[in-house]
């Protein structure tokens, strides 16, 4: 009598308390009887579908539209490989030839976290209406166009002979990149804004992404 006491007890808390959110597995079906498990799940199909679903975020940000699978479906996977390929790539980009570049991949990493951190904090202060990580997630995702953008500057500046033609070249580049970032963005972030304070949101937004692009326009080693 005590046992079936204590389980109806149980029961009650439950129903008057639910547990918040749903996880779920891509692809599982709809019955709660056939529930499927990653826990059993060979790692190889775990990491290709996570990395289906990096790519898929991908290209959600080069072909911007409004979406809510970054929203939705967020993970920090991607921002931290476009991170850390960001820092490598300008690694040793200090004028000091002496220099071995590590300070710059620290600096480029903690400008790209904190930055995402800090103007996610000012979204959220300003009443936006998604989570945390989604916006860190989105603001990270959207750092590709300015990584494609350092890929082909790089490329430029294996010419022998640096002129102000190619100086300009690398400044359109830099320029739709960072205009790429900031338009892909908004185009996630834009409805999570009260519509009074949407400047407030996004003058944050351009600034990160602008730094960012003055770091690689001002990269001038190969």
């Amino acid at each position: 009598m005590a046992d079936t006491t204590t389980e109806n007890n149980m029961t009650d808390l439950a129903l008057e308390h639910p547990i918040e959110g749903d996880i779920t597995v891509p692809g599982a079906p709809d019955d709660e009887s056939d529930e499927l498990s990653t826990l059993d799940e060979p790692v190889v199909i775990t990491v290709k579908r996570d990395l289906k679903a990096v790519g898929i975020k991908f290209f959600h940000v080069l072909w911007p539209k409004q979406s809510k699978t970054l929203l939705r479906e967020w993970d920090l996977w991607g921002p931290l490989i476009l991170c850390i390929l960001l820092g490598m790539m300008l690694q040793g980009s200090s004028a000091d030839d002496n220099s071995d570049g590590g300070p710059q991949f620290a600096e480029v990493f903690v400008i790209v976290t904190g930055g995402a951190i800090i103007v996610t904090l000012n979204s959220q202060l300003l009443g936006g209406t998604i989570s945390f990580f989604q916006s860190v997630c989105v603001l990270g995702y959207c750092v590709l166009p300015l990584n494609v953008a350092l890929i082909v500057c790089r490329l430029v500046l294996l010419a022998p002979e640096q002129t102000t033609a190619l100086f300009v070249i690398r400044f359109a580049i830099v320029f739709v990149g960072f205009v790429w970032s900031t338009f892909a963005s908004m185009a996630f972030l834009a409805d999570s804004q009260p519509i009074n304070r949407k400047a407030l949101a996004v003058y944050p937004i351009c600034l990160f992404y602008f730094i960012i692009g003055w770091m690689i326009l001002s990269h001038t080693h190969s």
